[in-house]
């Protein structure tokens, strides 16, 4: 554990994530609410959810209209960096250090196009394994509850 006390952001302080598609599957959006619920004692947090148009051109100028350049912007990669659960909480930390919002971005099954890698501060593999949209969106939100339980010295389960 990290001997780091729990940080008051300010309001203008945000993670945003921007996704494809609509979560279908009732118990992985009841997983997807009950963690972003719980990040919301430590952040403020919003989640995006555009059209799956299965088609990455659409998909590419809907993430753009809604992409701040401004913001560090993370995108959830295959071809990423990998981090340990310690990794990406030490860098959610630094990063707000420096930047007062952070935005991950999932694309559909077609990946994330080029144009928007390349607006990207840093791009983040969590497996070289492909999972459905929902469940991955799943993983996003309990490793984000996960770092802010680390980075605030609170025990949660291994």
């Amino acid at each position: 554990m990290r001997p780091t006390k729990r940080k008051k952001w300010s309001d203008n302080n945000m993670i945003t994530i921007i996704c494809i598609g609509k979560i279908k599957e009732k118990y992985l959006l009841e997983m997807v609410n009950d963690y972003y619920k719980r990040i919301q004692k430590y952040h403020k947090i919003t989640i995006i959810e555009l059209k799956d148009d299965n088609d990455i051109i659409k998909e590419t100028s809907a993430i753009s209209k809604v992409l701040n350049e401004k913001h560090y912007n993370i995108a959830l990669d295959i071809k990423g960096s990998f981090y340990s659960s310690n990794d990406l909480a030490t860098l959610i930390e630094d990063t707000f250090n420096h930047h007062s919002n952070i935005t991950f971005i999932i694309g559909s099954s077609n990946g994330l196009d080029e144009t928007i890698l390349n607006k990207c501060n840093l791009k983040i593999s969590f497996s070289k394994m492909t999972f459905p949209h929902g469940l991955f969106r799943g993983i996003l939100v309990e490793q984000l509850y996960r770092a802010f339980k680390i980075n605030n010295n609170e025990s949660y389960h291994k």
